[in-house]
């Protein structure tokens, strides 16, 4: 079985040493040419106006991380419901283990977005 497998791993194998031979041979071979103004941010000809390395709030990551969180909520559940009715049949009745599982997995989601919500996480303006 493991003899199946086998021109998946060279494939792999091959794919990797062949990118890691480009970046090698680039580095060893090209020309190395420090430009001064190469770090400099692009501006489309226009003259840099501020720093580039400026800082963004908070929020911005905050609304990332919660859309994350509710967008993989939705996958496990839709995985749920394909899985409640393949395994809920009259010879392995496990409706009952697979709703609880499910309740469990939405309450722990449930009391962690209360605390987000209550330590103010979900305001804007704050």
């Amino acid at each position: 079985m493991l003899q199946d497998y086998a021109p998946i791993l060279l494939l792999i194998g091959l794919v990797a040493a062949f990118a890691v031979g480009n970046v090698l041979l680039s580095e060893l071979v090209g020309r190395q040419r420090h430009v001064v103004g190469k770090g400099d941010p692009y501006e489309c000809g226009m003259q840099p106006v501020g720093n580039a390395r400026m800082r963004l709030s908070i929020h911005f990551y905050l609304t990332a991380v919660l859309f994350i969180l509710f967008d993989v909520e939705g996958i496990f559940l839709i995985l749920w419901a394909n899985a409640a009715r393949t395994f809920n049949t009259p010879e392995f009745d496990a409706g009952g283990l697979i709703f609880t599982e499910i309740l469990v997995f939405v309450t722990m989601l449930a009391v962690a977005l209360a605390f987000v919500w209550r330590k103010g996480g979900l305001e804007w303006d704050r």
